[in-house]
């Protein structure tokens, strides 16, 4: 049974999500509560897996309240529910909030939201991780690259082209902008995967105000990003997406899939960042265990930390509403017939994107199963002939490689 609790100082609103959840009512145990001090109260009693909030409420707004809960219940799930436009009041909300969703809210984006946040808790198997995942307002950026959006942002006519280039390079801040223009907020058509398009949408302004008055971004510890050799990662995450959007239109995916299939390249060892910031001697020990046994990382993770990277960086993409194709990519990427999808899907082109490019593009005719190699998924796909796509890659990534040579 799932703790849930509704937070809306309008009472009608709240008789309203009784009614609108009473058949969820043997899967949810639902708390309501008018004000942000009756719901902290309730949860004092009984801590709740996940919050539903209003953001406008006299006393206590629901930014306000959703900090307390993530001072004290990080690993509480947090909804933003609002029907208002203040911009600041929404860009902190989103700062704090892993959903915004807009009032009137259709009750099954509500309870795909709740279900969702509540299932993705079944990824992790460390309560200590899901606290640290859950608690997170940002991830961190390579130092020259902060430097250089700063630089950018705060010259006299800044260009969104420069800052949508800086972003791409950066797994924190193409993570955090997506996050952002794809929230209920913007009332977005269709989800955006391109940073530099997200910029585009954002505007300066609103982009200023998360870098300066916000304070979205961070820098990466130099000397940690240097220990690890965490420059590395970020390299590696830019080819991988520009590999998985290639690998993509090679299978004649549709443009949908092939941005997917990119932006979750892009991010796909998201997870990486996280347990090095935050289980710096732990994750050093994996990796180091990883280099002298010459096995992948996310076996080692496995047997030290009881899940890995991949599942880690899921998690934290699913409480921030990233779409389920690139959730799933980032999730399975290592081990994507888990997934037990039976068509082409961005996974597929990040799983093999992402082996690729460990061979630095120099791929052998056979990838042995010790590296990751998947063949019987391949093999499953209804929609592929995945000899014959691999063949056609090996000889495109070859053509584009001997281009740039």
């Amino acid at each position: 049974m799932k703790n849930i609790i509704f937070v809306d100082d309008d009472m009608d609103i709240l008789t309203g999500l009784k009614r609108m959840f009473r058949p969820m009512r043997h899967e949810w145990k639902m708390s309501f509560a008018s004000s942000g001090k009756e719901a902290l109260e309730l949860m004092d009693g009984e801590p709740m897996d996940v919050i539903v909030s209003d953001m406008r409420m006299p006393e206590m707004n629901g930014a306000q309240l959703l900090m307390a809960v993530k001072e004290k219940w990080p690993q509480t799930v947090r909804i933003i529910l609002s029907g208002h436009s203040d911009q600041e009041l929404i860009l902190r909300s989103v700062e704090i909030a892993h959903r915004y969703l807009a009032k009137p809210c259709d009750g099954d984006v509500m309870r795909e939201a709740v279900e969702r946040g509540c299932s993705l808790r079944n990824m992790l198997h460390n309560p200590e991780l899901e606290s640290i995942v859950s608690g997170l307002e940002s991830l961190p950026s390579l130092p020259h690259l902060y430097t250089e959006i700063i630089d950018v942002l705060k010259s006299p006519d800044p260009s969104i082209k420069k800052i949508g280039e800086i972003v791409e390079q950066d797994i924190g801040m193409t993570t955090k902008i997506l996050q952002l223009v794809n929230s209920a907020f913007f009332g977005l058509p269709r989800h955006v995967a391109s940073p530099t398009q997200a910029i585009t949408l954002l505007g300066i302004d609103v982009v200023k105000s998360l870098v300066f008055a916000i304070q979205v971004f961070s820098q990466f510890d130099a000397k940690l990003l240097h220990e690890l050799h965490f420059e590395k990662v970020w390299s590696h995450s830019v080819n991988v997406g520009n590999l998985a959007r290639m690998l993509a239109m090679e299978a004649h995916a549709d443009s949908v899939c092939a941005d997917q299939a990119y932006l979750a390249g892009i991010i796909h060892d998201v997870g990486k960042l996280i347990l090095a910031i935050n289980l710096r001697d732990q994750y050093a020990g994996a990796i180091h265990n990883a280099v002298e046994k010459n096995v992948p990382l996310f076996m080692v993770e496995r047997d030290a930390l009881g899940t890995t990277h991949a599942e880690v960086g899921a998690y934290l993409l699913g409480l921030w509403g990233m779409p389920d194709a690139i959730v799933e990519a980032v999730a399975y990427h290592h081990a994507p017939l888990e997934a037990r999808v039976k068509y082409f899907v961005p996974l597929t082109a990040v799983h093999v994107g992402n082996l690729y490019e460990h061979y630095n593009h120099n791929i052998p005719e056979e990838i042995p199963a010790e590296a990751g190699w998947d063949e019987p998924y391949l093999q499953s796909l209804d929609d592929l002939d995945s000899a014959k796509w691999l063949a056609d890659c090996r000889a495109k990534i070859k053509e584009v490689s001997d281009d740039e040579a």
